[in-house]
């Protein structure tokens, strides 16, 4: 895609409920440690000083548009925020400039971290 335009375009009712532009925290489980997946936790600096998840690269949404080029064009991209919101933005931005593979997480940091207790990240990492 060469523009916001066209990926607002795309987001019509059929793609909305294709899901195929987010993830969900199951399906984060079972990308964890699958080098394919590049987890992009778009919170600032101080949300990460208080709950960080060391399976992802920070960057805070707003200096994406100066550290785009720390992205990788290779890999699917899954950019995730405390509430959905900063993710979605982040999708948005990304598609538009011309990261072909993104997704955006559907999960709160809430919910990441209720899946990451030791009983289930134990089963993630085996």
């Amino acid at each position: 895609m060469d523009s916001l335009d066209e990926v607002l375009a795309e987001m019509d009712f059929d793609f909305l409920g294709a899901g195929v532009h987010s993830m969900s925290v199951d399906a984060m489980c079972k990308a964890l440690g699958n080098d394919h997946f590049f987890f992009l936790d778009v919170r600032t600096a101080r949300e990460i000083q208080h709950l960080a998840f060391p399976f992802a690269t920070n960057i805070p949404v707003n200096e994406l548009p100066a550290r785009k080029g720390e992205l990788p064009k290779d890999k699917c991209i899954v950019a995730f925020c405390s509430s959905i919101f900063r993710g979605a933005v982040a999708y948005a931005f990304l598609m538009a400039n011309g990261f072909k593979e993104v997704k955006c997480l559907t999960a709160s940091t809430e919910q990441m971290a209720s899946v990451l207790k030791p009983g289930p990240l134990a089963k993630i990492l085996a």
